[in-house]
């Protein structure tokens, strides 16, 4: 896609003034009006885009990888001429887990005539308190990392993150397969855990698992022993999405809890197996589609992904434990794709006008070779990942390194 670049005049003052004061409002906006290749304006020179999350305290590493990964996709799309001609630009706040700061974030880029997309708060308990106004102000948002939660109510609010349904649905259908037979819950006793937590009761049960328990953390807590130690005779423990997950981890590498530890796409950060260490050898997670490191060659990658990874890799390296040596990109795709979708979205409507914006993407189609996390992007009540996206992966220890495996590929 290219841009045109405005047309460059030479001239007298005395004709410059006179061609200025005869020109239309839009011609005088020049640069304003630059067409992309798709053959619409959008009416402005730069198009903001909002990104709400913690970039700094106790989980800044997921704040940061959601900023580089909406970066490399800004830079990607800019080069390809941006969205209507116009340049996107990208505005950080950070929450640093504080939701007042996540609310005021939310109120700033909402009242930003500026601001086409925003992208967070970050955690499904931020995210509900800035839902409203988001909605009320008609401001296009797109959530990587809102695990719970319906948008199906939602209008101009879509996840671009596995929902826990869908994980849990993927986890269970596993332990089944395995012949666990019970399965508990050690999570905050927060919006996410509760709903975690309830999602887990309902669909074990109904798959003829017992429920084992939930047992509620808080964020003082210096050790998980003693949730793990009430949890012992279950089959399996699934573990929180955030920081407390790998806490966890390290309370069954103690405790030398014999079941599964299963988690949602969180269990991928390799922070979790820094504090477990190999008893973190076997443990299973259900994700969107997730690769890295993996123990086969880069050749097999969906191509959107590789290329999205590799400049990653190129501009801010990747995440090595310094216990374990496990690795991870500074990257968190399903970011980037809400930058994709937009924009794809805002070329089929040939506007940023918000209430076109979302009805484009409600029919959007994106495949996954195409976008920057791999998975397929077909937006249905809001939601832009279905139950084939989601996988079951478990990380390993070998000779060469930790990798993950993906189970039943």
């Amino acid at each position: 896609m290219t841009v045109s670049r405005g047309r460059k005049f030479v001239a007298l003052a005395g004709a410059a003034l006179l061609l200025t004061a005869c020109a239309s409002k839009e011609e005088r906006a020049g640069v304003d009006q630059a067409t992309s290749a798709a053959g619409w304006s959008a009416g402005k020179p730069v198009v903001k885009v909002g990104l709400i999350g913690p970039v700094t305290g106790a989980l800044a590493v997921a704040g940061i990888s959601m900023e580089n990964s909406v970066k490399v996709e800004i830079d990607r799309l800019n080069a390809a001429g941006g969205v209507g001609g116009a340049k996107l630009e990208l505005v950080v706040r950070d929450t640093a887990l504080d939701p007042a700061k996540a609310v005021q974030a939310a109120n700033e880029f909402a009242g930003d005539d500026g601001v086409g997309l925003i992208i967070g708060p970050a955690l499904s308990a931020f995210y509900n308190a800035a839902k409203p106004i988001l909605e009320n102000n008609k401001k296009v948002n797109c959530q990587p990392m809102v695990a719970t939660g319906d948008f199906s109510t939602a209008k101009y609010g879509y996840r671009a993150q596995d929902p826990v349904s869908l994980d849990v649905q993927k986890i269970i259908e596993h332990l089944k397969t395995e012949g666990v037979s019970s399965i508990g819950i050690v999570y905050e006793g927060d919006d996410a855990g509760k709903n975690t937590a309830a999602e887990i009761q309902k669909q074990a049960e109904a798959a003829g698992l017992t429920f084992a328990g939930f047992e509620q953390t808080r964020t003082d807590d210096q050790s998980h022993r003693a949730y793990v130690e009430n949890l012992a005779d279950a089959g399996a423990i699934w573990i929180s999405n955030s920081a407390g997950g790998a806490k966890t981890m390290a309370a069954a590498n103690e405790t030398k809890y014999k079941g599964l530890i299963v988690g949602g796409s969180g269990a991928r950060n390799i922070s979790f197996v820094e504090a477990a260490g190999d008893a973190a050898d076997g443990a299973i997670f259900s994700a969107t589609y997730y690769p890295y490191p993996g123990a086969e060659s880069r050749d097999t990658w969906k191509p959107g992904y590789r290329k999205h990874i590799e400049e990653i890799e190129k501009q801010f390296g990747k995440n090595t434990g310094p216990k374990t040596g496990a690795e991870s990109p500074k990257a968190a795709e399903i970011a980037a794709d809400c930058v994709l979708a937009y924009v794809k979205a805002a070329d089929q409507a040939k506007s940023i006008e918000p209430d076109k914006v979302v009805t484009a993407l409600d029919s959007i189609e994106i495949s996954d070779q195409e976008t920057p996390s791999g998975n397929s992007i077909s937006p249905d009540k809001h939601e832009f990942f279905a139950l084939d996206d989601i996988h079951v992966y478990q990380w390993k220890k070998s000779a060469d390194g930790w990798h993950t495996v993906e189970i039943g590929k």
